[in-house]
């Protein structure tokens, strides 16, 4: 489905029956990566898989401020608007998590539970996010100049995706495939209007959120294990939940654990 929001075309992946499921992908990737979890949910929920701006089938405008994660979070809320939906449970991994995270602190009447996968409320001191502005504009303009083929090699490669490379090949292909079809202007948008320097820091205002959240990092994802860590601290009604020997993306390392993880999550609650 495709709807027109602030005269962006947004594309909605949508399927099941039941309750509202909001899907956020993370960088580089599209709501088609969510696809193998029809199996999980696709019987007792209504998914609804967004391509966030810059991403997947959703355009990719020259405007750098319509990137932002709280527009995009505006957006999100049209989104749901046309969509029909009072209240869903939110999804989102990595960036989309970000997003999810500003979307339900900026709109929590209509959440009803928060998953964030590999996820972070951003930076928490301006110094912090002025060298990661730096950075992620430094590694815009290598994708304009380069193109995606040759950020992909080098995004493939970043300690953060180590683990990947235990995946069967058959499977890396696929995400590597899904990678190159993104669009270069979306994505060095995406690194510029959405990067973690360029959101506001959420830290202070975790212990807003009164409903239920559920964090999940990979074991081997040290730095986001740490970042949950303390997120825990914050959430007035947190779960986190390690999974062992994976990584970063865990739907895509140990996709039938990270189902398994989400719908007793979501489960659980809707029989209480």
């Amino acid at each position: 489905m495709n709807f027109v929001i602030d005269s962006i075309r947004y594309h909605v992946d949508c399927w099941g029956k039941g309750k509202p499921l909001v899907l956020l992908h993370g960088f580089t990737g599209n709501s088609t990566g969510w696809r193998e979890f029809h199996p999980f949910w696709a019987s007792t929920r209504s998914v609804f898989a967004v391509d966030i701006i810059g991403h997947g089938q959703t355009e990719s405008p020259d405007d750098v401020s319509s990137y932002t994660v709280e527009k995009a979070a505006e957006h999100l809320k049209e989104l749901f608007q046309h969509l029909n939906i009072s209240k869903a449970d939110v999804l989102g991994y990595s960036m989309g998590g970000r997003l999810a995270l500003t979307f339900a602190l900026k709109h929590q009447h209509l959440v009803d539970r928060l998953i964030l996968e590999s996820a972070t409320p951003g930076l928490r001191t301006e110094d912090e996010r002025i060298i990661r502005r730096a950075n992620d504009l430094k590694l815009a303009h290598k994708i304009l100049e380069n193109g995606v083929p040759h950020f992909v090699d080098y995004w493939e490669n970043i300690p953060m995706f180590d683990s990947q490379t235990a995946l069967p090949v058959a499977k890396r292909n696929r995400i590597r495939e899904q990678r190159l079809q993104n669009d270069p202007k979306g994505l060095s948008n995406s690194l510029m209007g959405m990067g973690t320097g360029s959101q506001p820091s959420w830290w202070e205002d975790l212990a807003n959120l009164s409903f239920n959240v559920l964090l999940i990092t990979g074991e081997l994802d040290k730095k986001f294990c740490d970042i949950a860590d303390k997120m825990t601290a914050s959430l007035p009604n947190c779960e986190w939940q390690t999974v062992k020997n994976c990584g970063h993306a865990i739907h895509v390392e140990k996709p039938e654990k990270f189902g398994t993880i989400v719908e007793e999550f979501l489960f659980s609650r809707m029989n209480k």
